[in-house]
């Protein structure tokens, strides 16, 4: 099962280590994409944004570092990227890379276990927040749909006729909607159902 949306492009000319971090996640339930020269990861990034870069330093075409440039520049902070090397592996070698904008700079081969937890950590970072949830209400549907109609301005006289409900029931459900809203007034109940998004605005 995925844990975040997208997927997570690999960009390594070495194909067998690029399928064994594609294996390592595609069993901790993440789509991958691989590319082994970096102008095929710019058009991938491009067509459709990823959840996350695994970056190798060198590549055939270009250096990691320019990719790396280039992705921040077009997609901002918010997309994480790591970079892993072979041979790129001196503290200096890291500190450039995180300079330049990585995320995280990895050392091959890296322990699998580690590698798995460190892209899911910047893959849940990655993932946008999902939608704030509406506050509970105890209102009921009905009653919501009078605290609406009474929001457009509708007496109560129309919002039975509306309804087809008696004018005493309609006057008993916004009683109970100024009761559950703790208001004492149409102008208070509507200030409230807006405040906390109980009505359409």
């Amino acid at each position: 099962m995925p844990h975040a949306s997208g997927y997570v492009l690999l960009v390594d000319s070495d194909e067998e280590y690029r399928g064994r971090l594609s294996g390592l996640l595609s069993r901790a339930g993440y789509e991958t994409r691989e590319m082994a020269s970096g102008e095929e990861a710019l058009q991938a990034a491009r067509a459709e944004r990823p959840a996350l870069v695994v970056l190798e330093v060198s590549l055939p075409d270009t250096s990691g570092y320019t990719i790396c440039r280039q992705l921040r520049d077009e997609f901002g902070d918010g997309l994480p990227i790591v970079f892993i090397s072979a041979d790129r592996t001196e503290s200096f070698d890291r500190m450039a890379g995180l300079l330049i904008g990585a995320d995280e700079y990895l050392a091959k081969p890296c322990p699998s276990d580690e590698f798995v937890w460190r892209a899911q950590r910047l893959i849940s970072r990655s993932a946008p927040a999902p939608p704030p949830e509406p506050p509970e209400s105890d209102l009921t549907p009905r009653e919501r749909e009078i605290l609406g109609l009474l929001a457009r301005g509708l007496s109560q006289k129309q919002i039975a006729g509306q309804l087809f409900l008696s004018p005493k029931t309609v006057n008993s459900h916004v009683e109970r909607i100024y009761e559950k809203l703790d208001v004492h007034s149409r102008t208070q109940a509507i200030n409230v159902a807006r405040r906390d998004r109980l009505i359409e605005v």
